[in-house]
């Protein structure tokens, strides 16, 4: 049964000249008439959902209709009310119309004109003088300032200085409503819960490859970056954790469709924190008792110098301090000897990876002998876990300089198998003593020749 009243159609089909209708084609007609007019009306409830009220006005239906590629309707686009009124044509058949309002000539011929506009002008005016802002018109009063104090400040402001300062509870409103669609949202979960199951490696990389690949992530990028911030900052002793949010990042990089520049600042203190961190991985109780390779967050840190060395080429050329800022906090790191060898190796193999040999060659090697004299043969009497850490980054220093070795010319006369004690003297002197005693073994004439020709 049709909602919509049959007689109206049999009404408007006679007013057209149509006076014989069957039951069959009034009913076929008033189904689909009913069809129409509940898509205009949920078209027009959509506009008006969208403008953020609660009543429907006319230019909703108005505009409803020219989304249905339907004339619209025209004399009916005002905010007011209609008023209706009400005749009678005969019995039970009553007509409403909306009635007009009436105006009187005299009394709008005789009223008063209306004030001319201004002409459109251009000031200027001060926004603040010494830091005060002058009590002017133009300026906002401290009516309007009163909303900026519901901005979140202090320690619980940022989540993620907050979860330092061990306040994990501390929740901040966001200011600003994102909504996402439920199939974003729910993708985002499902990315996530793989990423951090441990137990299911073929889930894990499919959900990586699909954040590579996918070109339809855009509104998921902010997510991830806070996603990425907040597991590095409360799972430092989890290096599974550490490792995926890398290759999360990594993925996120390669995927030529998202556009991360403005995301790069906030991406590149979690890939710091896993290269130089003091402490990543297992508590430092757990290696002295032998449980736990001294060695583990090595290759971590070398995935993360390998991220920021791909950072670097890509978007150096828009942001021209990210290289020295880089490279000032590695060779830091390098050089600090409050800090533990593995911070230390995190900022050569950051070194090596963000500057490549011009980097080497003016900042690592001139600071192999003084860190070799200061740092290296203190920990080299230490136990068989310093030991280890010891020999990595002394395989880390050559490897590094290595990397000059293929733009080093001419010959190389008298450098062969460190059977030259001169040679070997000159690169004790050079670069240390471990350093050189694995350079003179693994007999690399060349290798020797650059790093005595170095400035």
């Amino acid at each position: 049964m049709s909602l919509w009243n049959p007689d109206n159609v049999r009404d408007v089909a006679e007013s057209v000249g149509i006076s014989a209708l069957s039951d069959d084609v009034l009913a076929a007609l008033t189904s689909d008439i009913e069809y129409r007019v509940s898509s205009v009306i949920q078209e027009a409830w959509k506009s008006m959902r969208h403008s953020k009220r609660n009543k429907l006005f006319t230019q909703d239906v108005a505009l409803a209709l020219r989304i249905m590629e339907v004339e619209p309707l025209y004399g009916y686009e005002s905010t007011r009310p209609l008023r209706f009124g009400e005749a009678s044509i005969g019995p039970g058949q009553p007509l409403f119309y909306v009635e007009d309002e009436e105006v009187d000539l005299e009394k709008l011929i005789n009223a008063p004109l209306p004030k001319v506009p201004r002409e459109i002008a251009f000031t200027a005016h001060w926004l603040a003088v010494e830091g005060v802002q002058p009590s002017i018109p133009q300026n906002p009063t401290t009516a309007d300032s009163r909303g900026q104090e519901l901005v979140p400040k202090g320690p619980g402001a940022n989540p993620n200085i907050s979860a330092i300062n061990g306040n994990d509870n501390v929740t901040v409103k966001p200011l600003v409503k994102h909504i996402l669609s439920k199939e974003l949202l729910l993708y985002f979960e499902k990315v996530c819960g793989a990423l951090l199951d441990e137990a299911n490696d073929e889930y894990r990389l499919a959900a990586l490859a699909s954040v590579r690949t996918d070109p339809g992530l855009h509104q998921l990028v902010p997510y991830f970056v806070q996603f990425i911030a907040e597991k590095v900052t409360h799972n430092l002793k989890d290096l599974f954790v550490l490792t995926q949010m890398v290759n999360l990042t990594s993925s996120m990089l390669e995927n030529d469709s998202l556009y991360v520049d403005p995301y790069i600042a906030s991406l590149i203190p979690p890939i710091l924190t896993c290269l130089v961190g003091r402490r990543l991985g297992p508590l430092p109780t757990a290696i002295a008792n032998g449980s736990i390779d001294s060695l583990a967050s090595y290759p971590l840190r070398d995935l993360a110098a390998s991220l920021l060395a791909s950072i670097c080429r890509k978007y150096a050329k828009t942001s021209h301090t990210l290289k020295p800022r880089l490279a000032r906090t590695c060779l830091k790191n390098f050089l600090d000897p409050t800090k533990p060898l593995c911070t230390n190796y995190g900022g050569i193999v950051g070194l090596h990876k963000i500057g490549g040999p011009e980097v080497v060659r003016v900042l690592i090697i001139p600071n192999v002998s003084e860190y070799d004299r200061l740092i290296l043969k203190d920990s080299v009497e230490g136990d068989e876990g310093k030991r280890k850490e010891v020999a990595m980054i002394t395989e880390a220093l050559v490897e590094a300089m290595s990397s000059i070795e293929e733009h080093s010319l001419g010959q190389v006369n008298g450098y062969h198998s460190g059977n030259n004690g001169e040679v070997k003297e000159k690169l004790k002197a050079k670069v240390g003593e471990l350093a050189s005693i694995r350079i003179l073994e693994l007999g690399r004439p060349k290798l020797a020749k650059a790093i005595l020709e170095a400035p």
